[in-house]
């Protein structure tokens, strides 16, 4: 009986990959867990071990539990539109038609304007008084970035826009993999566009649909930049979302310690927000 030879060839071509995982990825999660267990110095190394001390310390506090309450009140007002948003626009968009090129760079803009210019554009969009563009069109003095009643609401629609592109293009994909043929069988049998849409086009577009809802909860989850360019957390913490609760520990004030068992509680929700969604994959996802 002849011994089948290990093939090594598929492994060499993933070493790339995976030491840029192991060095970027596993090690500095590794790292951080182990340093959430213990006290550091300013510089981030640690100095002993707590044990359990900054996650009791970090439980203790009020300004984490707000922080976490407002990341559990943003992620549905990012996710949602974003999803329901790339939907419509994919929609509109998967029948090839004169110009139809056009729109589709229109929709997917977003997604190549990096997180600092695209503030600066809402900046000013949004600027308070009647020098802002929204309350000139509007004719009102709203302060979208300086009232807490707005804040928080005006970040969530600066992440949606700057996560659109991003759906649109993945649905948009999925949309016109659908075969052709079974469409235009089920136009012939009397089928509207809705019934095309909602029957056969979401089903078997299902996939695409499941990954971008994952995509756009690990977004909202994640929104960073928007907010240390445009509010820093506030006005009176308003925007002071975990994610960035995490950059002012560490950055801020230098306490590591804290930053890290701040940053393995927003693992710990993502991680089981994201089982939750692959468990009722299952049930939601269809493929061919």
């Amino acid at each position: 009986m002849k011994k089948k030879n290990l093939n090594l060839a598929p492994y060499i071509f993933l070493l790339p990959s995976l030491g840029i995982f192991v060095v970027f990825v596993f090690f500095p999660f590794v790292k951080t867990f182990v340093y959430s267990f213990t006290l550091t110095n300013s510089r981030g190394r640690a100095l002993e071990f707590t044990g359990l001390e900054n996650y009791i310390k970090l439980f203790s506090s009020p300004a984490f539990f707000n922080s976490l309450r407002l990341t559990f009140i943003f992620a549905p007002m990012v996710c949602i539109p974003t999803l329901l948003g790339s939907y419509i626009l994919a929609a509109l968009a998967h029948t090839r038609g004169k110009g139809s090129r056009i729109y589709e760079v229109m929709y997917s803009l977003p997604m190549a304007i990096a997180s600092a210019p695209a503030s600066a554009i809402w900046a000013l969009i949004l600027s308070s008084g009647k020098s802002g563009m929204l309350n000139h069109l509007l004719g009102a003095e709203i302060r979208w970035l300086l009232d807490t009643k707005y804040a928080l609401a005006s970040i969530a629609v600066i992440t949606v826009w700057m996560n659109l592109g991003t759906g649109f293009i993945f649905l948009l994909t999925g949309f016109r993999n659908v075969n052709q043929e079974l469409l235009e069988s089920a136009h012939i049998d009397g089928a509207g566009y809705f019934t095309r849409l909602f029957k056969i086009i979401t089903p078997l577009a299902s996939p695409q649909i499941f990954f971008v809802a994952f995509l756009n909860i690990a977004a909202s989850f994640q929104a960073f930049a928007q907010i240390r360019l445009l509010t820093q957390g506030g006005p009176n913490n308003t925007t002071n979302v975990l994610i960035y609760l995490i950059y002012q520990a560490a950055i801020r004030d230098s306490r590591f310690e804290t930053a890290f068992a701040q940053s393995m509680v927003l693992f710990v929700i993502i991680f089981t927000v994201s089982m939750v969604q692959f468990r009722a994959e299952g049930r939601m996802v269809h493929y061919r």
